[in-house]
């Protein structure tokens, strides 16, 4: 291998894209077909250049993973849960890449039942991934979905649990979701739109039928919206949910009449978010209207339009209503205060206003209500963990207040959580907004400007990044890395003004709150543009070009993972998986403000011939939600405009999709990687 490779250098055939009377050149949309032998042979010869740059890595590469690894408990299982007589669990095996879901009758100290063996279905796959397992009312029947490309599409198939075999019903092309009805014979599953991969129809399927066979029960004929199925707690009602960005429309039928009619719980009015649940004779319902924060409502479940609404929890400026739980005699409402998710636990008999916060040792954590599929009792399962504190399952008793420690995840390898301190911080961006920081790092870190640290965000769809442990991070933390998260506008962290502030014709707030962050990080002496790397994934990709683009001189390497990058052309093509229902995302460019404005920021549309810092990009050749010839194209155009000799590498995963490798190790190599590279263009041994 050579001591200097050359880069690959993708060929140019100018490609002319034209709209509002404004010609953008492409020269390598040609890319955009992952049939054609001569773009696997450029994707493959990026990856063989990668791997050559990062040679001088190599043994660190190595070092990481088995660092990485050796922290995981190997022979583990989850905490298991009750639901309907069972107690379920899943746990892994000395060496496994995939997961053994099993199950017990009554008690836990029953017989094991192995549900799906994941090492054994996984094998003579490059790929495999679990969709969503459903078990029948009668405990009989398994449905589970199975993607073996990583497209997200997904095969469902089913198990007769009483004699172990698998049926003969498979029903391709779905979501991977399947509900049953009460009769233990029927069941509804989302079917996906071959081109677009929208969840389009609700098919209902009679077991021991075929899938041609199958009932269209809905379709989601506007291209905006996605739809997907599912079930109230109470079993009662079977859902159909329609939702775009910002609408949702829900249909209902009785679990115990699955060959009836859908009924229509309240009709779609652009602007209306709303989602709902069911328990004893009412619907519980959270919603928008006059809400920008979200209320909650209920009404009878025979009354489901607008005006039978009642008002059980009001809209609160400061509080964003993330969510809630519904017990026979308990409420808990997940509310996000000051960028962070607090539960509260409410009794049916005083009323959400009597209801008292759950308090936690930590300021900056993540406490998340759990699986609770039982509705009669006083326990709450509730996840927490921080970014010094693993993940950890309690059992918290809503009446006595009573936490018990279920388990907390295992970190191998000597870890002690005093090891390390986190701070909980706020950045003023430059038009007077306090973004809020979460930074962690070994404890000796000097704040003296010469230190490496690595800033994290995503910024949209209103995805609020948290606070969140993670072993693997202690590879960079223990060698001197600082690791911060940006809680920047277009997440919904500061409630939901956060995540309007940060779409459509305001998403460059998305990018100056991080430009703004990193330099107030600069300016605090945590670090410097020497010392200071960026990462972010798939829109958080996007963010990654964008800054880039921006402020070239900032950063020393940039990480971006499955990067949306060629925004106006996606946002052109309707056919392409995502676009369509993302519209109230990013805007329409087939309208020519829209059109625009994305292209003042598209990182594809916007790279300069300036020095770029040290850049790894990857992606994943089936990916689904961001195809790979956007990071693709990107990086070809990077490499001929720039002028710097900084490293420039592109790494495409031929088998795996936007999740990258899907077994429990293997996407630590991919992680290693990612390490590496910043290690080496800190150490000097690459760059």
């Amino acid at each position: 291998m050579s001591a200097n490779p050359t880069p690959p250098i993708a060929k140019r055939i100018p490609t002319e894209l034209t709209k509002h009377g404004d010609t953008r050149q492409d020269d390598y949309y040609w890319l955009n077909d992952r049939e054609n032998p001569e773009v696997i042979a450029y994707l493959n010869d990026e990856n063989a250049y990668t791997e050559a740059i990062l040679g001088p890595v190599k043994t660190l590469r190595e070092e990481l993973y088995t660092e990485m690894v050796a922290r995981i408990k190997q022979e583990d299982q989850s905490v298991p849960y009750f639901d309907n007589g069972y107690w379920y669990l899943t746990r892994f095996e000395e060496g496994a890449e995939y997961p053994i879901h099993s199950r017990k009758k009554g008690s836990l100290e029953a017989a094991e039942e192995i549900m799906l063996h994941g090492p054994q279905m996984a094998e003579g796959h490059a790929y495999y991934a679990f969709g969503s397992r459903s078990v029948s009312f009668d405990n009989r029947y398994l449905a589970f979905g199975e993607d073996t490309v990583s497209r997200r599409i997904y095969t469902l198939r089913f198990k007769d649990l009483e004699n172990g075999e698998i049926l003969p019903d498979q029903i391709e092309n779905t979501t991977g979701t399947a509900i049953w009805a009460k009769d233990n014979q029927h069941l509804f599953y989302t079917a996906k739109d071959p081109q677009t991969l929208r969840g389009y129809k609700i098919f209902r399927h009679q077991l021991g039928t075929s899938q041609e066979a199958d009932v269209e029960v809905f379709h989601e004929a506007d291209e905006t919206f996605d739809a997907a199925v599912g079930i109230t707690k109470s079993k009662k009602f079977i859902l159909i949910g329609s939702t775009q960005t910002i609408s949702a429309e829900y249909q209902i039928l009785l679990a115990d009449q699955p060959t009836g009619e859908f009924c229509n719980f309240a009709p779609r009015v652009r602007g209306h978010e709303y989602d709902i649940d069911h328990y004893g004779d009412h619907f519980y319902i959270r919603s928008n209207k006059e809400a920008q924060n979200f209320r909650l409502m209920r009404c009878p479940d025979d009354r489901t339009f607008e005006e039978h609404w009642q008002e059980l929890v009001p809209h609160r400026e400061d509080v964003l209503l993330e969510g809630f739980e519904l017990f026979e005699d308990y409420l808990v409402l997940s509310d996000r205060h000051e960028g962070l998710t607090k539960l509260k636990v409410c009794t049916w008999q005083a009323g959400p206003a009597a209801g008292n916060y759950i308090n936690f040792p930590e300021v900056a954590c993540l406490a998340y209500v759990g699986l609770n599929p039982e509705a009669k009792t006083e326990t709450l399962r509730i996840g927490y963990q921080s970014l010094t504190t693993p993940n950890s399952t309690f059992d918290y008793n809503m009446r006595s207040g009573e936490f018990t420690l279920l388990k907390q995840e295992p970190v191998l390898g000597g870890f002690d959580k005093n090891n390390y301190a986190s701070e909980r911080v706020y950045a003023t961006a430059r038009d007077g907004a306090k973004v809020p920081l979460s930074i962690v790092y070994r404890k000796g870190f000097e704040k003296n400007g010469q230190k490496p640290l690595l800033l994290y965000a995503y910024g949209s769809y209103g995805y609020s990044m948290e606070p969140f442990f993670s072993a693997v991070r202690l590879s960079l933390l223990d060698r001197g890395f600082a690791y911060v998260i940006a809680h920047i506008r277009g997440g919904e962290e500061m409630g939901r003004q956060w995540y309007d502030n940060g779409k459509l014709l305001n998403k460059k707030n998305t990018f100056y709150d991080f430009i703004d962050c990193a330099e107030w990080l600069i300016a605090q002496q945590y670090t410097s543009s020497a010392h200071l790397y960026a990462m972010g994934g798939s829109a958080g990709g996007l963010l990654m070009g964008a800054v880039t683009n921006f402020r070239p001189d900032l950063w020393k390497g940039i990480v971006a993972a499955v990067p949306f990058v060629d925004v106006v052309t996606t946002m052109l093509d309707d056919s392409i998986p995502l676009t369509t229902f993302e519209y109230d995302e990013w805007g329409n460019p087939n309208e020519e403000q829209y059109y625009h404005y994305m292209k003042s920021y598209s990182p594809y549309d916007n790279v300069a011939a300036v020095d770029h810092p040290a850049m790894l990009v990857t992606t994943g050749l089936h990916d689904s939600q961001v195809q790979y010839w956007e990071p693709a194209k990107w990086v070809a155009r990077i490499r001929v405009q720039k002028t710097d000799q900084n490293p420039l590498l592109l790494y495409t995963n031929m088998d795996a999709g936007h999740g990258g490798a899907s077994g429990r190790f293997a996407r630590y190599l991919e992680i290693a990687r990612e390490y590496a590279f910043l290690l080496g263009l800190e150490t000097g041994e690459i760059g």
